[in-house]
């Protein structure tokens, strides 16, 4: 264990908070006051027109999100979580059908595919991106197979270029979880460049308030170029129904409301910005950390843009939660994403899957540490950060 004593370690855990805005994993309030004449102005509509549900800033959001994404359908729903749900529901898998995903990540992924039916199959992961081993998933492939499921982790694409490739000479669907990547690019071999969540059949995102792109509430989208199956996905996000009260298919009930639309569209041209500013804040983290033998910094996909969604760290020699500790002694909040993988989580347990068979995902576990990211940290807080995070590894 690491015992910290703050005396010792030269740095008075709350003088510099006296005088220093709040270190927080996300400042919405902040960001909020930059852009609070647009916000403000776009709810006063919703409210003044009284169309709460499917209204025009819904439509308009939606366009200007297939603007920006190139996508040529963007569905707005609920959340992430449903996105993902109605987009395996779109694809017609049956009970049984094998669905692959990272072990590590958040569950929603795998929960979906277990909500319906499905068989989730889950792979380990890259020890430098933390993104799905595309080698891993070409091994899960079996006769049931019918879907393979990455994850853009913390906000950059995994290797879709393999992914592609291997979906492609199986006949298999890919639906994206860009939940976390919006506004990341993914290059391939050709020149071609696509956003996270357009290069599969299907892409999911979330809008959930401490995305990069987030709302005042829930909210998702799916993407496709597909006009079939975005036509089946829109019917099923609205009960299964294409003419009002015939209901063609089983459904579900998920939709962005029109406040949260006009939060979102409010943001949207701003999004850059965001991702130009939290990219910064990472460049300082990966300098004041680069060669420290504690602490290896985020690890970057070569064919991919990282928005950083999350700035994760991987500590060794260290004990990971009495720095997180530490750092929250001294008003720095932290964060561990994601303390158990899927395969060891009590709701999956399954005896296809134990400890030991996923070593990346399981190390990764003991050693994650995410830092505060978003788009208002400016450089005496992110001093105050890094040297605190370098007093504790090196004590």
């Amino acid at each position: 264990m690491l015992n910290i004593n703050y005396y010792e370690l030269s740095i008075n855990p709350f003088e510099n908070q006296k005088r220093m805005r709040k270190i927080q994993m996300v400042d919405l309030q902040t960001q909020y006051q930059h852009i609070k004449a647009d916000i403000d102005r776009g709810i006063q509509e919703v409210i003044d027109s009284a169309a709460f549900v499917k209204g025009k800033k819904v439509t308009d959001f939606q366009t200007h999100l297939e603007t920006y994404t190139g996508a040529k359908h963007v569905i707005t729903v609920g959340n992430g979580t449903d996105a993902l749900q109605i987009a395996l529901m779109g694809l017609g898998l049956q009970r049984g059908d094998e669905v692959i995903t990272p072990t590590f990540t958040f569950i929603a992924t795998a929960e979906v595919v277990a909500l319906l039916g499905l068989t989730p199959v889950v792979v380990d992961v890259d020890w430098n991106t933390m993104n799905m081993s595309a080698d891993a998933v070409r091994r899960a492939i079996t006769p049931r197979t019918k879907a393979i499921a990455p994850v853009h982790l913390f906000g950059q694409c995994a290797n879709m270029e393999e992914i592609m490739t291997i979906a492609r000479e199986h006949h298999l669907f890919v639906i994206e979880d860009a939940c976390q990547a919006i506004g990341a690019k993914y290059t391939f071999a050709d020149g071609t460049t696509k956003q996270a969540g357009t290069i599969g059949d299907i892409g999911c995102t979330s809008f959930f308030p401490s995305k990069n792109l987030g709302c005042y509430g829930d909210g998702g989208a799916i993407f496709t170029d597909n006009d079939e199956l975005a036509a089946r996905m829109r019917a099923i996000a609205n009960h299964g129904m294409v003419v009002r009260y015939h209901h063609d298919m089983i459904g579900v009930n998920s939709r962005l409301d029109s406040i949260q639309a006009a939060v979102l569209d409010a943001k949207l041209p701003h999004l850059d910005e965001y991702i130009a500013s939290r990219q910064r804040a990472a460049a300082y983290y990966d300098q004041a950390f680069a060669g420290n033998e504690h602490i290896l910094i985020p690890g970057h996909e070569l064919h991919s843009t990282h928005v950083y969604h999350q700035y994760t760290l991987r500590l060794q020699g260290v004990d990971r939660n009495a720095v997180r500790d530490g750092l929250q002694a001294t008003g720095i909040p932290a964060m561990i994403y994601y303390p158990v993988p899927l395969h060891l989580q009590k709701a999956y347990q399954d005896p296809r899957y134990k400890a030991g068979d996923f070593p990346v995902a399981e190390r990764l576990a003991s050693c994650v540490l995410s830092l505060p990211m978003h788009t208002e940290l400016d450089d005496e807080q992110l001093e105050y950060i890094t040297s605190n995070v370098l007093a504790l590894v090196n004590k």
